[in-house]
C-alpha cells in the first residue's frame, strides 16, 4: 500500500502515472539523504519515548544497511513502489515487522522530501563550490604565467586599450569569487532543518527539532513550520540563481575564447585533439567545447526564471506543483559541473600567441598611453588628447608598446594574492566538514 492509502482508496492508473511522472527517477538521487534523515528521526523518536532504545538500535542498524544499498550504482526503486519514502519503510517492515511502521510517527512525506532535498542541495553545492575553486586556481595560475603578454582590450568590440592575458585570466578568476559569494548565500539558506514541520503545521508529539538539526549537521532550523513548507520553491530558486551566476561567468569566458580562437584574432590556440573539424573544410579547428558550454550555461541562466514561473502565486502550504522543480533543478548541477570540468581541461592546454601587440593593426590601442605621456610632461589632458587625435587623423601617430601600469588591479599589479585571500576566506565560510562529520556519525 501507499503511505497515504486507506482500505477503500484506489487511484486509477492514468492518474497515478500522471501524478508520479518522472519523480521516481529523481528519488534515486534523494535516496541516501532519505535514509540519513530517517536515522536522525529515529534517534529523536527514541529520545522522546516514542521508540524504545532496542527499537531504535534495530532500526538504525537496518537503515545503515539500506544506505549501503541505495548508494550502489544503478540503484532503482522497484515497480509498484510509489517513492523512496515508501521503499525505505517497506524494506524496514519486511525486515523488522511492525517496528518498521513506527518511523513515520511525527513526520509527513512533506517534511521528509523537504529534508531530503535540502541535504541533496547541500551536497551538490559542495561539489560545485569545490569544482569552481579548482577552476579559480587554474585561472589564477594562468594569470601569473601570462601577466606580461599583451592583449588588445576592446570596448564596443572596437580596439580600445592595452590589456594582458594576466588581466584576462585574472578577471574571470575574480568573477568566480563573487559567484561563490552568491553560492555561499544559497548554502546558508539551504543549511536549515525543516524536519519536524510535518505537513506544514507541526506535530502534537513533543519532538526535539534541535536534536535532528544537530544530527544532520544543519547550521540551524527553519523555525516556523509553515515557512519550512513555504521555503520549498523559494530555496530552489535561490540555489538556481547562484548556479546561474557561475554559468554566466563560464558563458562569457567561452564567448571570449571563441572570438580569440578565430583566425582574425588568433590570440589563442588549442591542441587539435581539443577542437573539432569539418566534414568538408580540412583547415577547421572549431571551438565546440566553448560553444556547447556557452549554450549549456545560457540554459542554466534561464533556470531561476523557470522556477519563478512554476511557483508564481502559489498559496502557503504544500502544492503538488513543487514536485516538478526537481526535473529542472537537479540536472543543472551535473550540467554545470561538467562545464566547469571542461573549462579546466581547455584552459589547462591553452596556447597564448606571443607578440600580439607588435602587429601594426593594433597600434591605436596605445593612443591613451601616448596621451598620458604628454600629460606627465605637463600638457593639459584636453590638449594632449587633441594632439594625439590629430596625429592619428594625419597618419603621424608614433607609439611605444612598452606600458607601465602600477595601480591596484592593473596589468602591472594584478593583486592575485589579494583575490585568492578573498576566495580562501569565502571557501572557509562554507564549513563543509560539519555536514560530512554529521553523516559519518549517523552511519557508524
Amino acid at each position: 500500500m501507499k503511505l497515504w492509502s486507506k482500505s477503500n482508496t484506489n487511484t486509477i492508473q492514468a492518474v497515478e502515472q500522471f501524478t508520479v511522472g518522472k519523480d521516481k527517477d529523481f528519488d534515486t538521487l534523494l535516496a541516501p539523504y532519505d535514509v540519513l534523515g530517517s536515522i536522525a528521526h529515529v534517534k529523536m523518536l527514541a529520545s522522546i519515548g516514542l521508540l524504545t532504545n532496542q527499537e531504535m538500535l534495530a532500526l538504525v542498524k537496518e537503515l545503515q544497511a539500506i544506505y549501503q544499498l541505495v548508494i550502489q550504482p544503478g540503484f532503482t526503486i522497484p515497480e509498484g513502489v510509489e517513492d523512496i519514502h515508501s521503499y525505505v519503510e517497506l524494506l524496514l517492515t519486511q525486515k523488522l515487522g511492525d517496528m518498521g511502521k513506527k518511523i513515520h510517527s511525527a513526520r509527513s512525506r512533506n517534511d521528509q522530501v523537504l529534508v531530503d532535498i535540502k541535504l541533496y542541495l547541500r551536497a551538490e553545492i559542495k561539489t560545485i563550490a569545490e569544482s569552481t575553486y579548482a577552476l579559480f586556481e587554474l585561472l589564477q595560475q594562468k594569470s601569473e604565467s601570462y601577466k606580461n603578454h599583451l592583449l588588445p582590450g576592446y570596448t564596443h568590440l572596437q580596439l580600445a586599450m592595452p590589456s594582458t592575458f594576466g588581466l584576462w585570466f585574472g578577471a574571470y578568476a575574480e568573477s568566480l569569487v563573487d559567484d561563490l559569494t552568491m553560492l555561499e548565500a544559497a548554502y546558508t539558506v539551504v543549511n536549515k532543518n525543516p524536519l519536524g514541520s510535518a505537513a506544514g503545521y507541526g506535530s502534537s508529539f513533543p519532538i526535539n527539532r534541535t536534536m535532528t538539526t544537530d544530527l544532520l549537521g544543519f547550521d540551524q532550523l527553519n523555525y516556523n513550520v509553515v515557512y519550512a513548507q513555504m521555503g520549498r520553491g523559494k530555496t530552489e530558486r535561490i540555489v538556481a540563481t547562484a548556479l546561474a551566476n557561475i554559468a554566466d561567468t563560464l558563458a562569457r569566458i567561452s564567448m571570449d575564447a571563441c572570438l580569440y580562437l578565430n583566425q582574425n584574432f588568433a590570440f589563442i590556440s588549442f591542441p587539435a585533439e581539443l577542437t573539432t573539424g569539418s566534414s568538408i573544410m580540412p583547415h577547421k579547428k572549431n571551438p565546440d567545447v566553448f560553444e556547447l558550454t556557452r549554450s549549456y550555461c545560457n540554459r542554466i541562466k534561464a533556470l531561476p526564471n523557470e522556477i519563478s514561473l512554476m511557483t508564481t502565486n502559489l498559496p502557503s502550504g504544500y502544492q503538488r506543483d513543487l514536485q516538478l522543480l526537481k526535473e529542472h533543478l537537479f540536472p543543472a548541477f551535473t550540467e554545470l559541473n561538467n562545464c566547469i570540468e571542461m573549462m579546466q581541461l581547455m584552459f589547462s592546454h591553452i596556447q597564448v600567441s606571443p607578440n600580439i601587440a607588435d602587429d601594426p593593426k593594433f597600434q591605436y590601442m596605445f593612443s591613451v598611453e601616448e596621451v598620458n605621456k604628454l600629460v606627465l610632461q605637463g600638457v593639459p589632458f584636453r590638449d594632449a588628447y587633441q594632439q594625439i587625435g590629430n596625429a592619428i587623423e594625419n597618419g603621424q601617430f608614433n607609439y611605444s608598446t612598452l606600458v607601465n601600469h602600477t595601480h591596484e588591479g592593473s596589468m602591472g599589479n594584478l593583486c592575485n594574492a589579494e583575490i585568492k585571500a578573498m576566495m580562501d576566506q569565502l571557501m572557509n565560510r562554507f564549513q563543509f566538514s560539519k555536514a560530512t562529520t554529521a553523516f559519518q556519525l549517523l552511519l557508524t
